[in-house]
This record gives structure tokens, C-alpha cells and sequence, in this order.
């Protein structure tokens, strides 16, 4: 589904609903194997200054180090991790564990890859499992159906990640809109400790701007939490 033709301006009106940090994602990459919009996200960066996260097509570590060459703040990977571990170790000891983590993109239980297309026979617990014996800290999960189907988040699966392995985990799509962020929230103290949404805030299902607010009247510690 697309929502708009500029990516550049659309980081700007993030920026300017007040958003701390970005996430972006090349899905042409991520289909490609490699990624293929470096430049738009190039100017993405130099738009706005806030951090912005990268994923999609990272396959090799001269991919990774060809993000942080344009300013990316992280570079999430994810097919790499499964296919090609000694690269993903090759990447996460160049610039560590807080600038290469993992993604974790699971459809009927098992680890997605090439952008969604296959699946890799792992389940995502031994996905983490794997990254965490490499050395990552934190991955990035997302349960496909879910996040297709607008169905909101599978709490068993992040707590059951962040229980076992001790990372610190990412829950990615599927947030219809404030119920959801706020369940996720309560997972905060099992090492589930922010989200990326975007789908709920382009279609206006919730005020981006009424979240900052309460979240500031509220004093809630999430705000920079929220990853668009």
C-alpha cells in the first residue's frame, strides 16, 4: 500500500509530529537482495535530526557499511543473519551491537526470508537464539499475519523471545492504534522495550501528535520509544 510518492517529505512531516526517532525500510531492496534505494535514504537522513534506522536487502557487509556511509543511524539484517552468519558477525564486530541488530520476520511460526518470500525453516526463538550466541543485543520482531491483517501484536511470541534469550526486543507492525501500544508497553519489563508502527498513523487511527501529549501530561517513559 502506498501513502505517498515522497519519501523525503514524509520524514519532514514525521519530524515535524514530533517524532524522536525513524524507521526505514527498503522494500524494493529487501526483494531485490540488495539494497537499492540507498540514495533516497540518503536524503531521507539529511532531512531531518532525528536517528533513522535502515532495513531491507542488507545482505553483505559492504551493504552495511554502505548505510552508515549515508548516515544511518542502525542497520537492521536479517536473511544475512540466516544465510550468511559470518558476514552478519563480520558486520556486528565492525560497529557493534547497538548498530546492526536483527530482524525477525515470522509467518506461521517459522523465520521469514528474501524480503518475505521463503521461509527458512527455523523458528524465530532459534533465529534469536543464534544471533544472541554471535553477540547481537537486540532484534526486531514482527509476526507477518498479523501485521498483513492489521491484527495487532503477538505478545506470546515477544515474551516468550525476550524471556528465553535475554535480548532486548523491537515489536514491529500490526499497532491498530493505543490499546496496542499500551499492551506492548506492559511487556516493558521482560526487555520489550519499544515499537515501529507506521500503517496505524497514516490511516489516522490515532492522533501521532495526542500520543506525544499524554504521553508528556502522563509523564510516560515511552515517548522516544516509538519508532515510525
Amino acid at each position: 500500500m502506498t501513502y505517498s510518492d515522497d519519501p523525503v517529505r514524509m520524514v519532514k512531516l514525521w519530524r515535524m509530529e514530533n517524532a524522536k526517532t525513524l524507521h526505514v525500510t527498503d522494500v524494493d531492496g529487501a526483494l531485490a537482495g540488495k539494497p537499492v534505494n540507498l540514495g533516497t535514504v540518503g536524503e531521507m537522513i539529511r532531512a531531518v535530526d532525528i536517528p533513522i534506522e535502515v532495513g531491507g536487502g542488507f545482505r553483505t557487509f559492504d551493504d552495511v557499511c554502505a548505510a552508515f556511509e549515508i548516515g544511518a543511524y542502525r542497520v537492521l539484517i536479517s536473511t544475512m543473519l540466516i544465510e550468511n552468519p559470518d558476514e552478519a558477525k563480520r558486520s556486528l564486530d565492525r560497529f557493534g551491537s547497538s548498530k546492526v541488530v536483527v530482524g525477525i520476520d515470522a509467518i506461521d511460526g517459522l523465520a521469514a526470508t528474501h524480503g518475505w518470500q521463503q521461509t527458512s525453516g527455523l523458528t524465530p526463538l532459534s533465529v534469536a537464539l543464534n544471533a544472541k550466541a554471535l553477540g547481537f543485543k537486540r532484534l526486531v520482531y514482527t509476526d507477518i499475519n498479523k501485521h498483513r491483517n492489521f491484527e495487532g501484536v503477538n505478545l506470546e511470541v515477544l515474551q516468550q523471545l525476550t524471556e528465553v534469550t535475554g535480548m532486548r526486543i523491537t515489536s514491529a507492525g500490526g499497532i491498530r492504534g493505543l490499546d496496542d501500544l499500551l499492551k506492548v508497553q506492559e511487556l516493558q519489563k521482560y526487555g520489550v522495550d519499544s515499537v515501529i508502527m507506521g500503517r496505524s498513523l497514516y490511516e489516522n487511527k490515532f492522533s501521532c501528535q495526542a500520543l506525544w501529549r499524554m504521553c508528556e501530561k502522563e509523564n510516560f517513559p515511552y515517548t522516544a520509544r516509538v519508532q515510525l
